[in-house]
């Protein structure tokens, strides 16, 4: 059951499926032990000195953290006792932006895929579909073309780079902010829609007060000289950028040809490997542990393990083939039980278990998964009872409740 999303991207071959999951078998290995090796590496004190170049000590937990092979409460734990980190660190706060995503889009729901506030131009003045040659990384502007070859290539961008594409995509071309943040997602591995879909208001200006912009010095003092971007567009002042972010003009490519690449597939379920039909007979009495795509961690050993894929939510959000290779090696890993089928069905089948165990997930948005409840996993801050407006309200809540110099003691594993 194989099926490319409708107008998302070129025909699926199996061929091409093929040589884009060796990429990510090859940059993010789908275990538990190549996520905490990932951990074990991280330098906090680089990371913060290097982060915003692209060259720089990023951790790469994110592929880790969206699928679940690593908790965010025991990571957070582990780097703060292991490095002595306050919370006031670099590290420690970036890591908190997640946290805040997530408690968004737990108290707004349906909403983070909308205009939070209106932003720099009326909805109107944006197009609702993304140029083709910003598809194919033909605009002319290196930044821009860098950063989708990247991104097709690897399913992984540098923050940096995520932020830079976005806000050409919006202020330079006008094309809104959800049709962007959709595209994007469905080609990186480790993409969380609250992460992504709120990374892309804060740019576009609708969940900040101001649009993010960059321009081809900031490119220049971070980025390698391949991205490099004088001539073009952005090469220009920032007073210069706000005005175009707050007028209609819009601009096109940069004159001349550019080449082009080939928009990688999209699946609305796994390209090589298809999931059972629900069977209740297979947990029929048994205290099952559910494994999906945003909890691949070591089940308990006291549970049945089964892995289940939502697909009307699939339908809904197709991957692209190195992210459906990804998920469903870390799942045939842990179970040979994997069930594809809507929520419903899946739910159904599994009222004949004694027990239902795992950890609930706003990506899991069917009502019939609510009536597994499901406990959330921890979170590694304290968390306020309603919706902060702002990262910076959500983070002084935090540092509010949580005393600096309390950090924790335990582990994830003995170096």
């Amino acid at each position: 059951m194989s099926s490319c999303a409708p107008a998302t991207g070129p025909a699926c071959t199996p061929a091409k499926a093929k040589a884009r999951t060796q990429l990510a078998a090859d940059a993010f290995p789908p275990s538990a032990t190549a996520a905490r090796s990932r951990l074990a590496a991280v330098r906090p004190a680089d990371y913060a000195r290097s982060r915003n170049h692209l060259n720089g000590a990023v951790t790469g937990l994110s592929p880790y953290l969206t699928h679940g092979l690593l908790d965010l409460a025991e990571t957070v734990a582990y780097l703060r006792a292991r490095h002595r980190l306050p919370l006031t660190h670099k590290l420690v706060q970036e890591l908190g932006w997640r946290a805040y995503f997530q408690h968004s889009w737990r108290q707004r729901g349906e909403a983070i895929f909308h205009d939070l506030h209106p932003g720099p131009l009326p909805q109107a003045a944006y197009d609702r579909t993304l140029p083709a040659d910003l598809r194919r990384g033909a605009t002319g502007v290196p930044v821009i073309d860098q950063a989708v070859r990247t991104l097709y290539a690897t399913g992984y961008l540098h923050n940096h780079a995520r932020m830079w594409l976005a806000s050409y995509t919006v202020h330079v071309r006008k094309v809104h902010w959800r049709a962007g943040a959709d595209w994007m997602y469905a080609h990186l591995l480790d993409g969380d829609l609250a992460s992504n879909h709120l990374s892309w208001q804060w740019v576009a200006g609708t969940g900040s007060a101001k649009p993010y912009l960059f321009n081809a010095e900031n490119v220049a003092r971070y980025a390698p000289p391949e991205w490099h971007s004088a001539g073009t567009v952005i090469d220009t002042s920032y007073a210069a950028l706000d005005a175009l972010a707050h007028s209609p003009q819009r601009h096109g490519a940069e004159p001349g040809a550019h080449a082009a690449v080939e928009e990688p597939a999209l699946f609305t379920a796994p390209p090589d490997a298809d999931g059972s039909p629900p069977d209740a007979k297979a947990v029929a009495g048994r205290s099952v542990w559910l494994v999906h795509p945003w909890s691949l961690a070591d089940p308990p050993a006291d549970a049945l393990p089964l892995a289940v894929l939502d697909a009307h939510w699939h339908a809904r959000w197709p991957w692209s083939a190195r992210r459906w290779a990804f998920v469903v090696a870390r799942m045939r890993a842990i179970t040979p039980l994997l069930w594809m089928a809507p929520a419903a069905e899946i739910t159904a089948a599994l009222r004949a278990a004694a027990q239902v165990r795992g950890w609930y997930n706003p990506h899991l948005s069917d009502p019939a998964w609510a009536a597994l409840r499901l406990p959330l996993p921890p979170s590694p801050f304290a968390e306020p009872a309603r919706a902060c407006r702002s990262f910076s309200a959500y983070w002084t809540h935090v540092l509010k409740r949580t005393p600096q110099a309390d950090l924790p003691q335990g582990v994830l594993f003995d170096d």
